[in-house]
Order: C-alpha cells, then sequence, then structure tokens
C-alpha cells in the first residue's frame, strides 16, 4: 500500500456556474485506522448533482460543503485494515469517502457504511441503480407518486441515473412511462434499451408551446405521476398536462442549480387539478432503504433493472466530469474509477 494517497477538496466557493478552478487536489498520507475505525480503499466515487447545492452556503436541508475540506460523496471499495469487529478486510463496503482514494471511516460515520454482496450485484451498481440513485427512484414512485396500473408516469432527466430507474419501475408497476431526456441519442437510449413508452427530446423543442405540443402526442390521456428533476420550462408544460388529483414527486430542480430562479409560471393549475406535490430527501427515510435495496438488487440480479454508467478514470478527472454531469453529457451515472 502507497504511503500517500489523493483527495480533492472545495478551494473556493461559485459565485454562478462551478469550474474546475473551485476544486484542488492534494497528496496527502494515508491515514491510519484508529481504535474503533476501519481503513478503506475506494474503488468509485459518485457523481451527483446535489454536490452543485452543497458547494454554496445558501440555506437548504444539508450544511454546506467546508473549504478546504474534502469534497462530500458517495464512495464504495475494500476495506484494507480494521479495528472494529463489524468489518475485516476484503469486506466490500459502500459509504460517503469522499472525492478521495482512501477513507477513514470513525464511530460516527460506522452506520452509514455498509457491507455489500458483489456474488451477483456488481460494486458499482452500489452508487447508481441500486444505491442512493435508485433508491431516490424507488422511494418517490412508491411512497409519493404511489403508481397504479394503467396510470401515465412521466420522469425528467430520463437517461439520467434516478430517472433511468424511476421509468423501469413504472413499467413494471403496469404504468406507461413517458420519459424528458436531451438528445436523439438519450431518448433511443429510453426507449429501445430501458423499455420507455415514449421519450421526449426537449432540445429538439424551441419553446414551451413546442415542448407542450410533443408532450400531447406522448400522454394523450394526460399525466397521472410525474418524477421531477429538472424544474423550469419543463415542469411548467408537465402541470398543465396533469390530471385531476395527480402526484409530483419533486427531486430535484438541476435548471436553478447556479442560483437561476425557477419560478412555476401557472401555479394555479396546483389548485384547479387538486395536486400533490411533495419534495423529499430520501435518507430522511431509513427505514424505506432495506425494502427499496431488496427490490432493486433482484431486479439488477435477474437483468430486468438495466443501467449504464458513464465512467471518468483517476480522481484528477473528477472536477471535470462533475462539470459534465451538471451539463447533462452522461448517459445512466456518473463515477470515477480511483483503482
Amino acid at each position: 500500500m502507497s504511503a500517500t494517497h489523493r483527495r480533492i477538496v472545495l478551494a473556493s466557493r461559485p459565485a454562478a456556474e462551478p469550474s474546475v478552478d473551485n476544486f484542488r487536489l492534494e497528496t496527502v498520507p494515508v491515514p491510519t485506522a484508529g481504535p474503533g475505525e476501519v481503513l478503506v480503499r475506494n474503488h468509485y466515487l459518485s457523481l451527483d448533482p446535489y454536490m452543485r447545492g452543497r458547494m454554496s452556503t445558501a440555506k437548504s436541508y444539508a450544511p454546506p460543503q467546508p473549504l478546504d475540506e474534502v469534497m462530500i460523496g458517495g464512495t464504495v471499495g475494500e476495506v484494507v485494515a480494521s479495528n472494529h469487529p463489524g468489518f475485516k478486510p476484503g469486506d466490500a463496503v459502500a459509504g460517503f469517502g469522499g472525492w478521495q482514494e482512501y477513507s477513514v471511516v470513525g464511530a460516527a460515520g460506522l452506520p452509514m457504511l455498509q457491507k455489500v454482496d458483489t456474488r451477483q450485484v456488481p460494486l458499482s451498481a452500489y452508487l447508481g441503480p441500486v444505491g442512493m440513485p435508485g433508491i431516490t427512484a424507488w422511494f418517490g414512485l412508491s411512497k409519493i407518486i404511489e403508481p397504479k396500473p394503467g396510470e401515465t408516469v412521466v420522469v425528467s432527466a430520463a437517461a439520467g441515473a434516478v430517472g433511468s430507474v424511476v421509468g423501469q419501475l413504472a413499467r413494471s408497476r403496469g404504468c406507461r412511462a413517458v420519459g424528458i431526456a436531451g438528445g436523439r441519442d438519450k431518448c433511443d437510449y429510453v426507449v429501445k434499451e430501458l423499455g420507455f413508452d415514449a421519450c421526449i427530446d426537449y432540445k429538439a423543442a424551441a419553446d414551451a408551446a413546442a415542448l407542450d405540443a410533443l408532450l400531447a402526442d406522448a400522454v394523450p390521456n394526460g399525466i397521472d405521476g410525474y418524477f421531477e428533476n429538472v424544474g423550469g420550462i419543463t415542469l411548467d408544460v408537465v402541470l398543465n398536462r396533469m390530471n385531476a388529483f395527480g402526484r409530483i414527486a419533486v427531486c430535484g430542480m438541476i435548471a436553478g442549480y447556479n442560483g437561476e430562479p425557477v419560478p412555476i409560471r401557472n401555479p394555479t393549475v396546483i389548485l384547479r387539478s387538486r395536486l400533490k406535490m411533495q419534495g423529499f430527501i430520501v435518507f430522511e427515510n431509513p427505514a424505506i432503504v432495506p425494502w427499496a435495496i431488496s427490490e432493486l438488487s433482484a431486479q439488477v440480479a435477474s437483468g430486468r433493472l438495466k443501467y449504464r454508467e458513464t465512467i471518468a478514470q483517476g480522481l484528477e478527472n473528477a472536477p471535470e466530469a462533475f462539470l459534465g454531469l451538471l451539463k447533462g453529457r452522461n448517459l445512466g451515472k456518473q463515477l470515477v474509477r480511483l483503482v
């Protein structure tokens, strides 16, 4: 094992759109596991849109990422040293090791360090369809949208790590699944590989009216459930196609992650159609995690739940990969391979 490893810290806060200059790559000694601690060699790092919000000091559901400290992030890897009876060297684990090659997990973090079974589910999948994105999709769909067979469920960012799972789960529950994604290639992937019933390429729409026309063709019977990842014009257009008593799970608002306003232009439709619209943070609901993982892992192991990964090689490429994620350049789950 090397005496040093690399990590990336937040060097400065972006004023608007983030850049690689907001991050700093450092080489430091590999930490040592103390009493009751576990040392993990991280194999994959997860990059997720929520990280953009943590880079800011704006009021949020979680405290901001501290400056000059390792960027927060989900990881999977292997235990290389353990002074805790619950873990041994060689264990495959998932946790929040951050943007670094090695991480020490102490008593406070051990509840979030979980052993994972890689016999049927690949290690990296525990950061995607069987990890936080998949659990997020499962919760928003199952507990907020609560789809019924025959209903229509629409999901934005449908080719991403969360949206791709939402649509497949909706189909497995007997629903018509319609995605919204950016680009013909992404829409082809969503329909031909993931099995959605339809996908709308928002980049092919010149304005809100054109997007509405595309959506109208895809949802002739209206929309019963909507999984929101984007906000902005997309949300406005979907709201006007919602059926009475429709349900909306608000997972993300990537259209406003750099401080742009994302107003709802016609909020009266929420009352007129008696809509339920609920934001959620999945890990505020820990009781559902075992149920979600049970279904998701079984579907991945059987091949029924399909997924793709966009993988950047090497920690040094994490900032560029993260910026690409925010611009929608990834297909499926964005990861960084650290080994």
